[in-house]
This record gives structure tokens, sequence and C-alpha cells, in this order.
């Protein structure tokens, strides 16, 4: 199980996100630099590695 309070095996654990968040582009900020993000990177992450691990329906 995660560390990330999601409960999925398909979760990053705390180790793994510290390697995965130094390679996500840089979040944009600014008058220019578009919306705030609506949802934390790592739940978008999580999300991703579950529909790997799970496949698609």
């Amino acid at each position: 199980m995660s560390d990330s309070g999601g409960g999925y095996p398909s979760d990053l654990t705390e180790e793994q996100w510290e390697l995965v968040e130094p390679l996500l582009p840089a979040a944009r900020v600014g008058p220019k630099g578009g919306r705030r993000e609506k949802h934390p990177r790592r739940r978008i992450v999580d999300a991703i590695f579950y529909v790997v691990w799970t496949g698609c329906a």
C-alpha cells in the first residue's frame, strides 16, 4: 500500500514520488502562466499508474 493515502497498489510510495517529481515540468504560475492546477500532480500520476496497472475496461 502507498504512503499517499489513496490505498491502491499502483500508488507511488514516498521514495518513488521523490524520484518522479523532479521529472515533471514546473507548474505554470504568474500573470500569463495559465490557470492554477486543479488537482495535485501526485494524484494525477497515481491515476495514470492505476490505469496502466489495471488496464482500461
